[in-house]
């Protein structure tokens, strides 16, 4: 019996792992494409926006010599697909190039402000996760009731309410009034646990909202529908406890929706928090892309997509990937 067990265990790994593995490799199939299209359309950016660093740099009167030398010294006199490629090399070297405005190294400035926006993002995500798992399960245990009226009215009322907005009260009810958190700034997690906690708390609760909202809606409504499937019927019949029903079958079935919510949240709470940044007075990716293009600092620009790119798919595998172990609906597929 032992040795059965052990091939059974072994048997289902197999298969766990293989259909992490088909997942993978569908995902990277998807994703090679996708890149190249995405990279070399944001490259066009340079020719559709018609920028140039002469005229950055010397501004509008510079003379049309002037104007060449500098674009010969940045490589744009050659052809745009030779261009494109020594660009492209650059970026699957991790070099996003040099900032036509102040001749910073891009890569380093965008590591400096996405340090910053992925650690509110992160906070943001645990803090919508947690909370809206919690409504969302307690409104589809309570469903019909006036626990999960009230829930489903908190969530709307949540749902509509802008993310600076939040950010002004939370300001000033909890660092202006209550003084229990600094207003502004933003501190290492190298300098201090504590001191990073503090900084990023109230910034990743006004972000978090919609995270919150959004899951509990897409959770309670999974939830409810899984409570009618007739595998949870069976599941009562054989004596089950409500438990056991719940945790080993509705909840694995109804988590699938909500993960697939969450595949596109993270990415957009990294780019999508520009005005919570200058609530907040932090020197993150969004402050630093809306500042780029204000700028007209088309590399910068350019590698701030790429990183986008990079992070919304990155974050789609990894859903996915957590779909493929969690969830018996899209380990069939569905």
């Amino acid at each position: 019996m032992p040795a059965r067990r052990r091939g059974v265990a072994v048997t289902r790994m197999r298969h766990a792992l293989g259909r992490i593995l088909a997942v993978l490799a569908r995902s990277i199939a998807i994703f090679v494409p996708v890149f190249l299209v995405a990279t070399f359309v944001t490259f066009a950016l340079r020719s559709l926006s018609g920028l140039s660093p002469a005229r950055i740099q010397l501004g509008e009167e510079a003379t049309p010599e002037a104007v060449q030398r500098i674009e010969a010294q940045w490589g744009l006199d050659k052809p745009f697909l030779t261009q494109y490629w020594d660009w492209f090399t650059g970026v699957l070297h991790g070099e996003l190039g040099v900032s036509w405005v102040n001749g910073a190294d891009i890569s380093t400035l965008i590591g400096l402000g996405l340090g910053v926006s992925l650690s509110v993002a992160t906070f943001a995500l645990v803090i919508g996760i947690l909370a809206g798992f919690v409504l969302g399960t307690v409104a589809a245990l309570r469903r019909t009731t006036v626990i999960d009226r009230a829930i489903t009215g908190l969530v709307t009322v949540i749902s509509v309410m802008p993310p600076f907005v939040v950010g002004i009260v939370l300001v000033a009810v909890f660092a202006v009034g209550l003084d229990l958190f600094p207003s502004a700034g933003y501190i290492p997690a190298q300098q201090g646990i504590g001191p990073w906690l503090a900084h990023i708390t109230l910034p990743a609760l006004a972000l978090s909202c919609d995270v919150v909202a959004d899951v509990a809606r897409q959770l309670r409504t999974a939830l409810v529908s899984a409570y009618s499937e007739n595998y949870v019927t069976g599941a009562v019949v054989r004596g089950l406890s409500p438990r056991r029903i719940f945790f080993g079958h509705i909840l694995r079935n109804g988590l699938g929706p909500t993960l697939a919510t969450l595949g596109l949240k993270f990415p957009s709470l990294v780019g999508a928090s520009v005005v919570t940044e200058w609530i907040f007075g932090l020197q993150g990716f969004g402050r630093f892309a809306n500042d780029s293009a204000q700028a007209g600092d088309v590399p910068a620009v350019q590698g701030v997509l790429v990183v986008s790119i990079v992070l919304v798919v990155a974050f789609n595998l990894i859903v996915n990937l957590v779909l493929a172990r969690v969830t018996p609906a899209s380990q069939r597929g569905v």
